[in-house]
């Protein structure tokens, strides 16, 4: 749990924020994928609280803001609590009245996303969260599946070794079929194509497995096709890009 280092109640705060969750592109060179109103609302705001400082830096300075990058504020969430510094340029920015920016590493704050601490502080004080449309690769993922939309689990990072990998496939395609749902992971781009040979030798033909890679970028490849197809096709090495993986075999 998240522990305040100085209850807000304390500090007297009575002057209005709001706390904008600010998405921000899943693939290189794709400003694009943003709307205006969201560009603009980055443009107006000095505060941020960012999951990696050098990365939001860029992308602000990207967007042309009318004041120097020296004259912001930009201070990393950090991977554990406690969150002090964090806190700090929250209460620090509530108590001048300014609004905050939380901005994750690519896509949307707060899913798979260390910001969701800072959401939820926002939220135990009483400031406003408006949350910003933008890309989301889990979201994109799965609407590019043809899976379950209705039902869905996204579990994070599965197992590293491909005994245990292949141990979890098998419990979430078992969930799939119970349960009448998508499951859906994540790994690391380096270790994308291993993902993809442990699922084929692993999963039952007539489970449907998809890969979506580099989701809005130049290299894009999304596809989700049953175990047994994919095993009958040339399937080329996985460049090292982002994966969102999904798993989905329907009850019955």
């Amino acid at each position: 749990m998240l522990r305040l280092s100085v209850p807000l109640a304390e500090k007297k705060l009575i002057l209005p924020t709001t706390l904008y969750l600010i998405p921000t592109p899943i693939a290189e060179n794709t400003l694009h994928t943003l709307p205006a109103y969201a560009t603009a609302i980055v443009r107006e705001l000095d505060v941020f609280i960012v999951e990696r400082a050098k990365t939001a830096r860029h992308f602000v300075k990207s967007l042309l803001p009318p004041i120097p990058l020296q004259q912001m504020t930009f201070t990393e969430i950090g991977e554990h609590p406690p969150l002090t510094e964090a806190e700090n340029t929250f209460f620090e920015a509530v108590k001048a009245g300014k609004n905050i920016g939380l901005l994750s590493e690519a896509g949307c704050p707060g899913v798979a996303d260390p910001g969701a601490a800072i959401v939820a502080l926002a939220h135990r004080e009483g400031v406003k969260v408006v949350p910003l449309v933008g890309p989301s690769s889990l979201l994109l993922a799965l609407m590019a599946s043809g899976m379950n939309g209705q039902r869905f689990t996204f579990h994070g990072y599965l197992p590293a070794k491909r005994p245990e990998l292949a141990k979890e496939l098998r419990r979430l395609e078992n969930l799939a079929r119970q349960n009448d749902q998508t499951q859906m992971f994540i790994e690391t781009p380096y270790r994308a194509q291993m993902v993809v040979e442990v699922a084929l030798e692993t999963l039952q033909a007539d489970t449907i497995f998809g890969v979506a890679q580099d989701i809005t970028g130049a290299a894009e490849n999304i596809r989700s096709l049953p175990v047994g197809t994919w095993k009958k096709q040339k399937i080329a090495a996985l460049d090292k890009l982002p994966a969102i993986f999904l798993v989905y075999r329907k009850g019955g």
